[in-house]
């Protein structure tokens, strides 16, 4: 006995606002990048090179008198902020204190740890530092670089193998899926200024996997579809093709989310902002699967005669209702 969401496959018309929602997704890009360049992201100390403090006390946190307490220390830039957290007990007072990389110094010697510790105890005697970490400000830049590296080459290397399984419309179409996905991401994180660090890039690059696999089960049907119904107008083909995957898409969002946003509640503020990017990405992705790769598609237009040998290869799970 399986589980279905529709009794029968849905006749939703997907494509017919399809210039609106084309529009919609390029303003929405075009406000992130916007706001990427003009407020910027709020690197954490992986890109940015410092000292992170993670404190924990019973006493409430009181930000002014920390920074009151570090302010004869002439540390730079320093930001405390205080960390909220449903888990958290009464008992439980937690605080961030970010550190500018010190001049001349990869990091923060020990030395200044124990006193800003001793700064701090002047103010809060329960207070202690459970976590410290240190990055220096050529690591920091090496990291940028690598990041930025390794979400071109997942990019790369996802356009390529859609071209060989394929056609280059439906790359291009992935492709710019794909760059939506992140940009949009990007975006959000700019807005709200979430810490952006190494956990958000591997989050970005789950999104890259996850929002790809959607596409590519629905490239798999529209293929098998282009290949049965010869003369039937490519819009309307892509709106079968759609419907017909559609239970098997919203079932697999919908399991994923469930999970992530039990993670986004319960799962503490150290995993906060990599599980955020992920559940934002689970949902522009399914969007984007939709509304930008098959319209990209249909756009460029597809051949209608697929002559390659084989056409049942990689369709075996093509029939499989969620």
């Amino acid at each position: 006995m399986r589980l279905r969401l529709f009794r029968e496959v849905p006749n939703f018309d997907f494509f017919r606002l399809r210039n609106l929602t084309m529009g919609l997704s390029a303003v929405a890009m075009v406000l992130s990048l916007a706001s990427w360049l003009f407020i910027g992201l709020n690197f954490g100390i992986d890109f940015r090179g410092g000292t992170t403090i993670r404190t924990e006390s019973t006493a409430s946190v009181d930000v002014g008198a920390y920074r009151d307490a570090l302010t004869t220390l002439n540390l730079g830039d320093v930001s405390i902020t205080e960390v909220f957290d449903p888990t958290f007990g009464p008992e439980k007072n937690v605080s961030m204190i970010r550190i500018q990389a010190q001049e001349g110094e990869e990091s923060v010697s020990p030395e200044t740890i124990l006193l800003i510790e001793e700064a701090l105890q002047s103010v809060d005697p329960s207070i202690s530092f459970p976590s410290v970490e240190s990055v220096g400000p050529k690591v920091s830049g090496e990291l940028i670089w690598t990041a930025v590296m390794s979400l071109a080459a997942a990019v790369a290397a996802l356009l390529f193998y859609i071209w060989l399984r394929f056609e280059w419309q439906f790359s291009v179409g992935a492709v710019a899926a794909l760059i939506h996905d992140v940009v949009l991401t990007i975006g959000v994180f700019s807005v709200f200024q979430i810490r952006f660090d190494l956990a958000t890039i591997a989050a970005l690059l789950t999104i890259v996997g996850y929002s790809i696999n959607d596409t590519v089960v629905i490239f798999d049907r529209l293929r098998e579809n282009l290949i049965k119904f010869k003369s039937t107008p490519l819009t309307d083909l892509m709106n079968r093709t759609v419907n017909e995957t559609l239970s098997r898409t919203l079932m697999t969002s919908g399991t994923t989310l469930l999970a992530l946003i039990a993670l986004l509640l319960l799962g503490g503020d150290v995993i906060r902002g990599f599980v955020f990017a992920i559940t934002w990405g689970v949902i522009v992705g399914t969007y984007s699967s939709v509304y930008v790769a098959k319209n990209v598609v249909l756009m460029l237009g597809v051949k209608r005669d697929w002559s390659k040998p084989d056409n049942n290869q990689g369709n075996q799970f093509s029939n499989v209702d969620a």
